[in-house]
């Protein structure tokens, strides 16, 4: 079954950018942020800032790994 992306903007340090993600990633990264009590918005940009310089991937990619770990973690 075709998973769709779903492209959304963030603003990380007053720049705004955009994240692509399969439905699922941010289903889950909606439920790990209700979790931490934070918004989505405020999810990823922690993520970002978590991501080592110099940067060895996107964040999308940082995004899909978290959520992994996270899944990971509750197993």
């Amino acid at each position: 079954m075709p998973t769709s992306l779903i492209k959304r903007s963030v603003v990380i340090s007053g720049h705004a950018t955009s994240v692509t993600l399969e439905a699922e990633f941010w289903e889950a990264l909606r439920e790990i942020a209700v979790v931490d009590g934070l918004s989505i918005a405020a999810l990823i940009r922690q993520v970002d800032k978590d991501i080592p310089v110099p940067r060895s991937h996107n964040l999308s990619s940082a995004l899909r790994v978290f959520i992994l770990k996270r899944i990971q973690q509750r197993s």
